[in-house]
Parts: C-alpha cells; structure tokens; sequence
C-alpha cells in the first residue's frame, strides 16, 4: 500500500527524515508514534502530496483513495447526517447521474454499482458513526452552522470515516473527543477493512486499535509488529543489545590497540600489529540510540490540611438561574483523593470543576470549601490566556515580583524552561510547551487540589508519562477530565460519572466502565431533542445493569487469584531471606531443611494460584470481548 523510500528532508536546517525507509502492506492498522515535533505530521502532508517528495521516495498503490482530516466542516445550514454522506464522492455523483439518466443499460449499471457499494443502507451507517461521535438523532438533523468547531470536527471526522478510503491518514484523532468518543473510535479502527495511519499519543489506542507500529527517531523510520507496549519492549531490548554489543566492541578495540602499541616496534610482530592495525581502523562502532530526554514535571506539594476540603451540598449548577445543567449534587472531596470523571460531552463535567475551582457560583445548595484551600485549574482555553508577546522567564518574572535575576531564572528552569527556551517567545512555543508553561504557572505555589480538563492534548507520550508520574508523586487531590483512558487508569482511584444532570460516584472501575460503552451505546449522548421513550430509558438501564452485574464475580474471581499470588510471593521473599540467614550449625542444617520444605510447597502454591488467575483472566476478558 505504502513504501517509503531513502527519504530525505529537512526544515529550516533540521533534519527530520535522514534516508528513512518503511513499507506499510494492505490492511495494516499502523499507530505512527515519535516525539512532538520530530515530523509525523510532515510525513503525513507528504504522502497527501501537499509537501513535495520525490516519486522515488513516496509511493502508493495505484487507484488507491485517500482520506484525512484536514480541517473542520464547514458551518453550513447543511445538516450533520447530509454532511457525512456527501464525503461518499461516489455515491453521490451515482445517486444524482440516477436522476437524470435514461439509458437502460446506464440506469442498470448505477443501481448495480449503487448496491455493491451498500448505498441504500449508507444513512444508518452514517448515523451508526455520527452515534458514535457523540451526536443524538435530532442533533444529526440539526445543520452544521449550530456546533462549535470542536463538534464540527468531529462531523469531519465522521465523513472520513463514512467515505472509508483504502489508506485512512489520521493526526490525532481522539483530541476533540470524549473518553467515550476515544473507547468508540478505538473500537471502530479495530475493525476497519482497510489500511490505517494514525498519530497519535493514546496509549489505548496504540495498544488496542492497531496491528503495528511505525517508530520516527533520529531520522529514521522503523516498523514493529503489535501495539506500542510491545514496540516499547522491543525497542528496550534493541537499545540494551546495542549497549552490550558496543561494550564488547571497545573492549575488543582496546585489546587490538594495545597489541599494536605494543608490537609495532618488533621485527618479529611487525605483520600482525600492521595487520591488527587495518582490522581496527575498519572496525566500525555500532551506534546506540539517542533516547529523546523527557523534562519532568514537578509540582509542589501543599500543606496538609483537615478533610474535606470540599462538600458540595444539595447544590444545582449552571450557568442561567432556572436552567441548571446539574441538580441536586452531593459530593465530598477529601485532601488526598485521586477522581477522575466520566461521562459524554455536553453532560455537565466542565460546569462540575468550574463550581468546585470557584469560576461560577451554585444556582442553588452550597459548595463548601476548607477556608486555606487553594486550587490548581487547567483548562485548554487558558493556553490563550498566556500572554504571547513574552517569554516563560518573563511570566515567571509576573509572579516573583521581588525574586532576584538568578532566582528567576533558576524557578523558569524548574518548570522546564532552561537557557535555551526561557527567553522564548510563547507564541513561538508548541502547543505542549504552552500546557508546560502554563501547568507549571498554575501550581507554582503548591496548590492542595489540582482540577485538570484535558490536559494532555499537546503532550506526546513521554510528557504523558511524566505527567502521571508527577500527578502520582503530588500529596494533594486531583481531579481529572482526560479522554486519555491510560492517564485516568494510572492517576485516579476513584471514578465520578456525569450523566443526565446527575454526579455521583461511579462504583465499577474504568474496564467495566468501557465495557458499558461499547455495549452497543449504552452511555447517552447530549440530545437537543426530545427524550427517548421511558421504556426505552429503562431497558438501557436495564441492560447496562445486567452487563455490569455479569462481569462483577469474573472481575472479583480475577482480583481474588491476584491478591493471592500477591501474598503468597511476599511470604516466598520472606522464607529467602530466612534461608539466607541461616548458619551452618547441626541445627541450622535441619532448619535449613524444614524451611526448603516450606519453600517448595509454596512455590506450587504460587504455580496453581497463577494458573488460576490465568483462567479467571481469561474468562474476564472474554466476557469484556463478547461486550464489545
């Protein structure tokens, strides 16, 4: 479908590609992964053709159709659904040829065609999608020019997705969605016919939605089998390969010079010195690679303080009096929690950590806050709240009025802003520098809560992992909004979920949460419309209960089997250490002997609760499959 070919570019001097080479076969899911700004979206232009590349350097199949997402649709008074089936180029011409053609054997070979393609059914797969998306029937109905851009590339996205093109090119596709939207798409890419190119930094869609995985490093291109978990390993494996070979090379090196400067000079050496000699001078070292440097993020621990820090009490919330978007909220918010929250956009989740960060008051009810308390909130928009026209030094500047030069710039570099980019303009930064800069801003002085809505959305996966990494070592609370399923997984304990003007506390976890979703929709969506039928109501909630209720004992079962191989190790690390311990008297070799005894039973304990939890596991995961 795809090959690259010795490519070679560069852009105002860098190289980004240095003769890189790849091939992508038909039906290939390939996650596109590399570092920000390291040329993945470059590599997508070209291979549109939008960027010149040699035709030695970008080939495709002939005949091939390609699909991206270029921008958003347009706000026409077009409907959604209209929208999406007009990016079927095909159809369309074949649906409007059908009106005027009069030929019989024309009119026989458009609705031939018309029906290989499934063009009849094409309105509900188009709805099926725009589902997906997040838009309600009646949304689907309403015309483009009512949605935000944000909603509007969603619709872009759904016509891509409806043209279905044999090489779909996609650059970050979950950033305008929802958790819900990304477990949907996930799962849509999954099964798709036809081949696929996706940047992206999801780690649960590069594990779940795609067969293999195209690494950019240093230039180069490289291909691996599997999600990126799998390409991490490998990728580990090659470097520590490497390493050792190279340790192995020197050595070698060293011992062939030091015959030489030994020999050199004996007539009776002469010959092998010279000839060790040439062998080290085409000795050619192997190159290790350059893992890119991640800067991690630090955010300053509070003090501690009595919980709760907040108590929302019998409190509506909105935004005009008589129009709440929540109601009747009961909430409490201890000094150490980790929540993260779930629910569609459009639900109320934005409102919900508004009203707890203070940004709008309650319609009714109270939100009570711990009088010391302060807080940390991160929201996309205030990315444009930086001031462009000056430098991370100088926003830091803003708020150490008094610090010294040394101590200003010494506080710019811990946010991660060393010499080299402190004096940067921010409009000059790229967009995970901006979440960077303005992060660091927002907690500097060690705030005791910090509410993040999506903030991972210019953070590539190595400041994703340094952010959880940070957000697990803080002492204070989080709150978190993220469509990133693994950054929720690995920071939050505790789940809330927003739906149907409701927060409470979800009591599943994320995996039945997922489960539920790509149960054929169970979560619902905004609708501007009427409601659905209370039947229908009740049967969603019906079955949505009945797949939870089935998947809780193969989870417990799971869990159990866990918590017993858990144990049971901790008890074989403190029978070694007791082993290790022992003397070498006569009665420490019959302790000796009592205590190996002890360690083999114990090792067949662990041998059959693993293969019990092997077996629970799998009938887990079956049952999550057959849900989805």
């Amino acid at each position: 479908m795809l090959h690259i070919n010795d490519l070679d570019y560069r852009i105002e001097g860098r190289m980004l590609f240095d003769k890189a080479t790849a091939a992508i076969s038909d039906g290939w899911k390939v996650g596109f992964v590399g570092p920000n700004g390291s040329g993945k979206s470059t590599l997508l232009r070209m291979i549109k053709g939008e960027i010149y590349a040699a035709d030695n350097e970008i080939s495709l199949r002939k005949n091939r159709r390609l699909g991206s997402v270029d921008q958003e649709a347009p706000a026409t008074q077009q409907s959604l659904i209209e929208t999406v089936l007009e990016q079927d180029r095909e159809r369309a011409s074949l649906l409007a040829e059908a009106e005027t053609a009069k030929d019989p054997h024309r009119i026989a070979e458009i609705q031939t065609r018309l029906a290989d393609m499934g063009a009849h059914s094409a309105e509900s797969r188009a709805a099926g999608i725009l589902a997906g998306l997040g838009f309600s029937a009646s949304d689907q109905r309403r015309p483009c020019a009512e949605f935000s851009g944000g909603w509007r590339m969603r619709v872009a996205l759904a016509g891509v997705l409806f043209a279905a093109p044999d090489l779909l090119l996609l650059d970050e596709p979950t950033n305008y969605l929802d958790l819900e939207g990304a477990i949907w798409l996930e799962n849509y890419l999954k099964r798709y016919p036809y081949t696929a190119l996706i940047v992206s930094h999801d780690r649960d869609l590069l594990n779940n939605a795609v067969t293999h995985i195209l690494a950019l490093e240093n230039g180069k291109l490289s291909v691996y089998v599997g999600g990126y978990d799998a390409y991490e390993r490998k990728r580990a494996e090659t470097q520590a390969q490497a390493v050792s070979f190279r340790a192995r090379q020197e050595a070698q090196r060293r011992h062939m010079q030091e015959f030489v400067d030994r020999f050199r000079a004996k007539a009776s050496k002469a010959k092998q010195a010279q000839s060790r000699l040439k062998a080290l001078e085409k000795l050619q070292t192997v190159a290790i690679p350059v893992a890119e440097r991640t800067l991690p993020f630090v955010f300053p621990n509070p003090k501690p303080m009595a919980p709760p820090i907040i108590r929302v009490v019998d409190a509506d919330l909105g935004y005009e009096p008589g129009k709440p978007v929540l109601r009747n909220l009961n909430l409490r918010l201890d000094n150490d929690d980790r929540i993260a929250i779930l629910g569609p956009n459009g639900e109320g989740k934005s409102t919900l950590v508004k009203a707890l960060a203070g940004r709008i008051p309650p319609l009714s009810g109270n939100v009570y806050k711990h009088k010391k308390l302060s807080i940390a909130y991160f929201a996309q928009h205030q990315v444009d709240e930086l001031k462009p026209k000056e430098s991370a030094y100088d926003h830091v500047r803003a708020i150490l009025p008094d610090a010294t030069e040394a101590q200003i710039r010494a506080a710019t570099a811990r946010l991660g802003f060393g010499p080299q980019k402190a004096d940067t303009l921010v409009e000059k930064l790229s967009g995970g520098e901006k979440a960077r800069l303005l992060l660091g801003l927002i907690t500097f002085h060690g705030a005791h809560l910090l509410i993040l809505d999506e903030p991972t959305n210019h953070l590539d996966i190595g400041a994703r992992k340094a952010l959880v990494q940070a957000l697990n070592d803080f002492q204070g609370a989080v709150l978190l909004i993220t469509h990133d399923a693994h950054l929720a997984a690995a920071v939050a304990d505790r789940l809330w979920l927003v739906n149907k003007g409701a927060a409470a506390p979800y009591e599943g976890d994320l995996a039945e949460y997922r489960a539920l979703v790509l149960a054929a929709g169970k979560t619902p969506r905004k609708s501007g419309g009427k409601k659905a039928p209370a039947d229908e109501r009740q049967n969603a909630r019906k079955s949505s209960a009945d797949a939870r209720l089935a998947l809780q004992p193969l989870k417990k079962t799971a869990t159990a089997a866990e918590d017993r191989i858990a144990t049971l190790t901790n008890t074989l690390k403190r029978l070694d250490q007791a082993l290790a311990e022992i003397g070498h008297t006569k009665s420490d070799h019959a302790r000796r002997a009592k205590l190996s005894k002890e360690r083999s039973a114990l090792v067949a304990a662990i041998g059959r609760a693993e293969a019990k939890w092997v077996t629970a596991q799998e009938k887990y995961e079956s049952a999550l499959k057959a849900a989805e």
